[in-house]
């Protein structure tokens, strides 16, 4: 089964900036979206941004202007820049994977990652 390994996250002071990294622990045959989330305290999880397999970005409102989605150029990395943190963006960032695990699958798969701590402090 694969799996998503994250990393990047931690503590950091307003203003600062964090990259999360995230890759499938195996190969996935056709990646279609790759996305992070994130969730709060007490909060429902929520998108943050997202990259399609064409290259077509999409952000919440929230983020917008501050972080940045990018992959590799093999497509099987994704990262997220983030600049000028807020308080308010701490929380445990999750990575998101849907796609297609081998040349077989006709059902996509929605693949997620263990999830890393951002913390900032004001």
């Amino acid at each position: 089964q694969v799996q998503l390994v994250e990393s990047g996250g931690g503590l950091v002071q307003a203003g600062g900036s964090l990259r999360l990294s995230c890759q499938p622990s195996g190969s996935i045959f056709r990646i279609n979206v790759m996305a992070w989330y994130r969730q709060a305290p007490g909060k429902q999880r929520e998108l943050v941004a997202g990259i399609a397999s064409g290259g077509s970005t999409n952000y919440a409102d929230s983020v917008k202007g501050r972080f940045t989605i990018s992959r590799d150029n093999a497509k099987t990395t994704v990262y997220l820049q983030m600049n000028s943190l807020k308080p308010e963006d701490t929380a445990v960032y999750y990575c998101n994977v849907k796609g297609f695990q081998s040349i077989g699958s006709i059902i996509q798969s929605d693949y997620w990652g263990q999830g890393t701590q951002v913390t900032v402090s004001s």
